[in-house]
């Protein structure tokens, strides 16, 4: 590089990672290259508003940094950067105003993600990010040029410093497909093996419980599991049977404990209490009551206010001496074992755990193994519940990530 070129820096991934570090390096005066293998940027990011776009959550900073189970220490660093309010400061900047739900998730007043997708893309452009689509990276040639493949055939691009915000392995059709993985490694970076977050976990159910209650909501358990530490843990909270198994929020949350132990052993052991805030105690009492000609899950759904998917849990492949136990019975309600297989396949999963390991970057994101490459976003090591959490982290990240390269090329260019 020379002190009378410009330097030009190359983002790859047009997800909010990128297109944070596209912003935070525009701000810092460095003329931007954006591509993407899409069509279209933000595909998951919309994909993500589909239901109500949740940008962040409203819980205090220490609470939401431990969100991030084993990097909980390193993306605090992120946050501190660009938090939670700092988020909903700039959503507040591209006229979108954002409210806190009563779950303590923040969501845009319209609850849409494409309108402030178009406000944010309308801003980058006019800020000069020139934006390449079709452009699929496929690692670099011998001389450091970035390899592209394109519609009219591979394409080589040179550039000054690079930001990779490729994503993880989830949606792949949505653009994230883990291909970066095997390039990267052939650069000598330390990338941990991609796998299935915030995912379900499959359950052998029978045929009547999978064909009568697939979609049916759990709501207001109790979850009591053995984390990583072999440790006893609980937690409440809501999650769905499915006709694979078990899903939803309560699941995601535990969700790396889950599938940990499963690597280890084959299967995880978790138990839910079906009627959280009665002792097993008073349940066995009400279900010594005689109960007449009602059927048992008539009973249940009397005595104990089990809904019809409770009940078709507490009946699922259990003992009829259990049933015919109040005592047996109550305690199968407080404790129902569910015996988990494997974790969904990464390309249903909602995101992924695994990716560049944080120890091959420094500070400022760049690779120790290939200066002057930052990456941010999913496809770092590090992984949350859903709740904002995702979200937040992938712009913090490419916060840092554009900051971090703006500032190296800075450097390169004083020389």
């Amino acid at each position: 590089m020379t002190t009378d070129t410009p330097p030009r820096l190359a983002i790859i991934g047009g997800g909010p990672a990128g297109l944070m570090a596209a912003e935070a390096a525009c701000a810092a005066g460095i003329a931007v290259d954006l591509y993407d293998a899409m069509g279209s940027v933000g595909r998951k990011f919309l994909l993500a508003g589909k239901g109500g776009l949740n940008l962040t959550h409203g819980e205090p900073f220490a609470r939401f940094a431990g969100r991030y189970g084993t990097r909980r220490e390193e993306v605090a660093n992120w946050l501190r950067a660009f938090d939670a309010e700092a988020l909903r400061a700039w959503a507040r900047g591209l006229g979108v105003e954002t409210f806190v739900g009563s779950s303590g998730r923040v969501f845009p007043a319209d609850m849409k993600a494409a309108p402030l997708l178009r406000r944010w893309l309308h801003r980058l452009r006019g800020a000069g990010v020139a934006f390449h689509m079709h452009h699929r990276w496929q690692g670099w040639r011998g001389d450091g040029a970035l390899r592209f493949a394109t519609p009219d055939g591979e394409r080589a691009v040179a550039a000054d410093a690079t930001v990779l915000a490729l994503g993880g392995a989830s949606w792949p059709k949505l653009g994230s497909d883990g291909a970066w993985v095997a390039p990267l490694r052939a650069a000598g970076v330390d990338v941990a093996s991609l796998q299935s977050a915030n995912c379900g976990f499959e359950i052998a159910w029978s045929e009547h419980l999978r064909s009568r209650f697939a979609g049916a909501p759990l709501k207001a358990v109790t979850a009591h599991w053995v984390d990583r530490h072999g440790v006893a843990q609980v937690r409440q909270g809501e999650c769905v049977l499915s006709e694979y198994g078990i899903e939803g929020s309560l699941v995601y949350a535990i969700g790396a404990d889950l599938r940990e132990r499963i690597a280890r052993d084959g299967q995880a052991l978790l138990r839910l209490d079906l009627a959280p805030g009665v002792t097993q105690a008073v349940l066995a009492e009400r279900l010594a009551a005689p109960r007449g000609r009602h059927s048992l899950g008539d009973w249940l759904r009397r005595r104990v206010h089990l809904d019809a998917a409770k009940c078709a849990l507490v009946f699922e492949g259990v003992d009829k001496a259990v049933l015919a136990d109040p005592s047996a019975l109550a305690a199968r309600i407080k404790a129902l074992p569910l015996a988990l297989g494997a974790p969904r396949p990464l390309a249903e999963a909602i995101s992924t755990a695994g990716g560049v390991r944080l120890e091959a970057l420094d500070e400022h994101l760049m690779l120790r193994a290939r200066p002057g490459t930052f990456c941010a976003g999913e496809m770092l090591d590090w992984e949350a519940p859903t709740g904002g959490y995702l979200l937040t982290a992938c712009f913090a990240s490419g916060l840092l990530a554009g900051r971090g390269a703006a500032r190296w090329l800075r450097r390169q260019s004083s020389y």
